[in-house]
């Protein structure tokens, strides 16, 4: 039977590049992104059975919506994924930047809430399911200039895992994963160099799998995954030092 799966942020990047590659298993797929002509470029492309939801995941009304309309058609998920994500550059002290603190919140971690609860009680009713959440390893410690972005992703990471553990015995798994720096028009924007940069579709592969094997947590790609652990026992004057100077992403409007 063709796995059922919903994926938010699905229009480009590691979001599009997942629902290639389930394409190819021949997948039913749920794909919402507020791009409504990419999506359905996308699905062209795809050629296997799509219901399209255009979006802004910030709409929990929406998605709700969208996650009932799912359920309907096809039943219950395999697998959500909550990928749809936004980055930019922040500073506290800059009073226009207030705006995006709060959209990259709505979209990062509301967001991540919003794609999950519609298929929450049919997964729990019929005890299977998977529920994926695309964090960052900029949640594991905060990096300057990225307030916004690295709060999101720890915010993330603090609720896949309360959410992981609420779960436990129900036969709904929760994995969280972290990639470092992946080649998307996301972080084709950054200035700086991006150590471990890996291809999109290279992720999406590495994504899958710790997805089919039910990792609780995984980290792409693997060397980046020693770095987090690296970095996450720095002592806070250690690490102070090291990043007080780090390249930052530009400051911009969402």
């Amino acid at each position: 039977m063709a796995q059922k799966i919903f994926i938010t942020g699905a229009s480009s990047g590691i979001g599009a590049a997942l629902a290639r590659r389930y394409a190819a298993q021949g997948a039913v797929l749920g794909l919402c992104a507020r791009r409504g002509d990419a999506l359905a470029a996308l699905a062209t492309e795809l050629g296997t059975p799509c219901r399209l939801y255009p979006l802004d995941v910030a709409d929990a009304a929406a998605l709700a919506a969208a996650g009932a309309d799912f359920i309907a058609r096809v039943g219950a998920p395999d697998v959500v994924i909550a990928n749809a994500g936004v980055s930019v550059g922040t500073l506290t002290q800059e009073a226009e930047d207030l705006p995006a603190f709060r959209r990259v919140f709505d979209t990062n971690v509301f967001g991540m809430v919003h794609a999950f609860q519609p298929f929450l009680a049919a997964m729990q009713e019929a005890g299977r399911g998977t529920l994926v959440g695309i964090a960052s390893v900029a949640g594991i410690r905060g990096l300057p200039g990225a307030g916004a972005y690295s709060a999101s992703k720890a915010a993330a990471i603090a609720y896949l895992e309360s959410l992981r553990v609420e779960l436990r015995g129900s036969g709904v798994k929760v994995v969280t994963l972290a990639p470092g720096y992946i080649a998307t028009p996301m972080t084709a924007r950054n200035p700086y160099p991006m150590p471990f940069l890996m291809p999109v579709d290279a992720a999406a592969r590495s994504m899958v799998r710790a997805i089919d094997c039910g990792a609780r947590f995984a980290v792409m790609p693997w060397p980046m995954g020693i770095v987090a652990g690296l970095l996450k026992l720095l002592p806070r004057p250690v690490f102070d030092a090291l990043f007080a100077h780090a390249g930052r992403k530009p400051r911009g409007t969402l």
